[in-house]
């Protein structure tokens, strides 16, 4: 994957309704030529978590701890992250490639990386949202000297790519269910409705996602070095219309983002909010980050 490579720019136009996931052996190809996402859903081509305490009888000594708790626990709710989500001052052509004057308006989150044993490299992510009346916009960059994807088909298990993802949930305070696209970096979606972090239903289907790539290097060729790739996904509204109304100002969600990158053995998954688990696993509804909805 060297620096003399062309860029390229793989898009994929993403809409229909509820299918089975399908699981296909990966292709050997490397080309990013765009194919339907799904043969059952037709996709067409856009410009797109001791011992066990003794019970306490000194009441001095018993308020003590009832009060480290309550430090604790409001320490805790106090390190949820919180990110405005401004308005895009027009819509975002969804081809890839961050526009600077597009993302404008839209703050920065750097991913963090939880699990120092994992032994991939620390590479850099940058993501950002904006919203409109219709989509909800998100953009990933990610730094990358290998990259790396081989699905290629909708609702492949993406997560084992080079790949980025968010986690949704339009009502709070509803932390059982929450909505999940996971996308590899050759521009293909595993998307789900995720019931209590552990059953993912890959029926649901999302309609009218916009999502692309743009590769600053080479794919699937070891012994050179990549500079990296770059991701935006328009989702609509009305995705999440059964569960919530559009949001307004003020208005807020919770989500999270991560990353997944690199290859076995030497794989690492970065993400915004720290789901405070042993082991590599982003599925904690209770640790998303607010979303917080903004003119």
């Amino acid at each position: 994957m060297g620096h003399s490579a062309l860029r390229k720019k793989n898009t994929v136009g993403l809409s229909g309704a509820i299918s089975e996931a399908v699981w296909r052996t990966p292709s050997p190809s490397n080309k990013l030529n765009a194919k339907p996402a799904a043969s059952r859903k037709p996709a067409n081509p856009i410009r797109l978590d001791y011992r066990r305490p003794r019970l306490c009888k000194n009441i001095s000594v018993t308020r003590t701890l009832s009060t480290i708790v309550l430090v604790s626990c409001a320490a805790l709710h106090a390190q949820t992250p919180r990110y405005e989500v401004k308005r895009a001052a027009k819509p975002i052509v969804v081809d890839g490639k961050i526009d600077a004057g597009e993302w404008a308006a839209a703050g920065k989150v750097e991913f963090g990386f939880p699990w120092d044993f994992q032994t991939g490299a620390k590479q850099k992510t940058t993501a950002r949202l904006l919203w409109d009346d219709e989509f909800l916009y998100v953009s990933y960059d990610c730094d990358d000297t290998d990259i790396t994807a081989q699905f290629t088909q909708r609702d492949d298990p993406t997560y084992r790519d080079d790949a980025v993802e968010i986690f949704i949930n339009p009502v709070p305070s509803q932390i059982a269910v929450y909505y999940g696209l996971e996308m590899n970096v050759r521009a293909v979606l595993y998307d789900y409705f995720a019931v209590n972090a552990k059953h993912f239903l890959k029926r649901f289907q999302f309609d009218g996602v916009q999502l692309a790539t743009d590769i600053r290097g080479t794919l699937n060729m070891n012994g050179d070095k990549d500079n990296g790739w770059s991701l935006e996904v328009a989702i609509p509204w009305r995705n999440f219309e059964e569960r919530a109304s559009r949001p307004t100002p003020g208005v807020v969600w919770t989500a999270n983002l991560n990353r997944w990158d690199g290859t076995e053995p030497n794989r690492r998954l970065s993400m915004w909010t720290n789901p405070q688990e042993p082991k590599p696993w982003p599925h904690k509804p209770e640790r998303f980050g607010e979303l917080v909805f903004v003119k």
